[in-house]
């Protein structure tokens, strides 16, 4: 995994998880969700491409917060939705 300098840095903020260990949206709609993210503009949890409804990517592209980091137990990694990459 190469990580670069991403331009969309810019957006990251001190943030804390607004539903820890749970998808904000999938626990309003009763639906199923497979890895979390965590936005690092708001600290919203979403959840993952792999998850059914895919809300991480949804709340990037309607809200414009691009990068968040996995929200899973030992992971640290972090992705930019709009370079497709991780940061």
């Amino acid at each position: 995994m190469t990580i670069r300098r991403d331009p969309h840095i810019v957006y990251i903020r001190p943030v804390t998880p607004r539903t820890p260990g749970a998808c904000e949206d999938c626990l309003a709609l009763g639906t199923p969700w497979v890895h979390l993210r965590l936005c690092l503009t708001c600290g919203k949890v979403g959840c993952c491409d792999a998850s059914p409804m895919r809300h991480a990517r949804a709340h990037a592209a309607h809200d414009g917060h691009p990068i968040v980091q996995s929200h899973e137990p030992g992971e640290s990694w972090r992705w930019c939705y709009i370079d497709e990459d991780y940061v």
